[in-house]
């Protein structure tokens, strides 16, 4: 389903547009030679209703964004297209939509680890942020993956692991994740 660029905030959405939201896919934002692709582990129904990524508000990857030095605004989730001039972009790593990233089953993250290395293959960014460490270990095979460079590539691009944004993510409060991405940025910026 192709959706318009929105200009402003879309609607908040109904509870039937969530509900019909496990149908729709989230496209990528991506091009060639990115500096960064943000890899986050899938939509949430907010965002896919919406169609735009890390929609749902309380969600605190634009806010750790900026204030790690991303981004020189917040950004609001409807002007994601502007990532693309800094060169950053984003995808998922399973495309299937969820109320909760809990509801993914271990196949569907390694079926993703295969997708996005093909995906750093054809785009060849230079680093691959994954937002998602429970996530990455699984889909990876890295059970004992930190936050942080990783050792090991996808093709030509370094890896980075990142929690996730998602306010449901109790463990890293916005803070936390502004320092981490602060720690990406200045790894990208020096190279």
């Amino acid at each position: 389903m192709k959706r318009k660029r929105a200009v402003g905030p879309p609607p908040r959405p109904t509870k039937e547009q969530l509900a019909a939201a496990v149908d729709l896919v989230l496209p990528d934002l991506i091009a060639p030679n990115l500096r960064i692709l943000f890899c986050g582990i899938n939509p949430g129904l907010y965002t896919a209703a919406i169609g735009h990524h890390f929609g749902r508000p309380g969600n605190r990857f634009w806010p750790a964004l900026h204030r790690s030095g991303f981004t020189p605004r917040q950004f609001a989730p409807w002007e994601e297209h502007l990532l693309l001039d800094l060169n950053i972009g984003i995808t998922n790593l399973v495309r299937r939509t969820t109320a909760a990233a809990s509801s993914l089953s271990d196949d569907e993250y390694r079926t993703g680890s295969k997708r996005l290395a093909a995906k750093a293959r054809k785009f060849r960014p230079r680093v691959i942020a994954f937002l998602g460490i429970g996530s990455y270990r699984v889909g990876f095979s890295r059970p004992k993956a930190a936050p942080g460079l990783q050792s090991e590539t996808l093709g030509d691009s370094a890896l980075w692991v990142l929690p996730s944004p998602s306010g449901l993510n109790a463990n890293h409060q916005l803070d936390d994740l502004v320092a981490l991405f602060a720690e990406l940025r200045e790894w990208v910026d020096k190279g």
